[in-house]
């Protein structure tokens, strides 16, 4: 069971469809595979609907590809995680997850693509 600590979470406006445990940007969109990321989406959201996202400490994300706790992890293709090959780093796994699991993470802010 995945659980979450989360030491500041903000709001921002939702610029599209969003859906909870995806990396979004502070633009209110998804974060494109591979980039930088703000924050985790805590919650869905429609076009133009506020939306709560994680910004620092622990949150829960849908893993996009097999994880092992421990991993460095990048995002992925529709916002979830994977882990790191050459994109951002954005979080480190706090547990393991196969596909489509949510999986706690911690959240790194600031990183350099490798």
């Amino acid at each position: 069971m995945s659980q979450k600590i989360s030491l500041l979470t903000l709001s921002l406006v939702a610029a599209g469809v969003i859906q909870a445990g995806r990396f979004v940007t502070l633009a209110g969109t998804v974060a494109a595979a591979g980039a930088a990321a703000d924050g985790i989406a805590c919650t869905d959201a429609n076009t133009g609907e506020y939306l709560p996202y994680d910004v620092l400490g622990t949150s829960t994300v849908v893993a996009e590809a097999a994880i092992t706790k421990g991993q460095r992890l990048q995002v992925g293709a529709t916002g979830g995680a994977v882990p790191r090959t050459a994109g951002v780093l954005v979080a480190i796994a706090l547990q393991a997850g196969a596909v489509g699991e949510r999986i706690e993470v911690l959240l790194i802010q600031g990183a350099d693509a490798a």
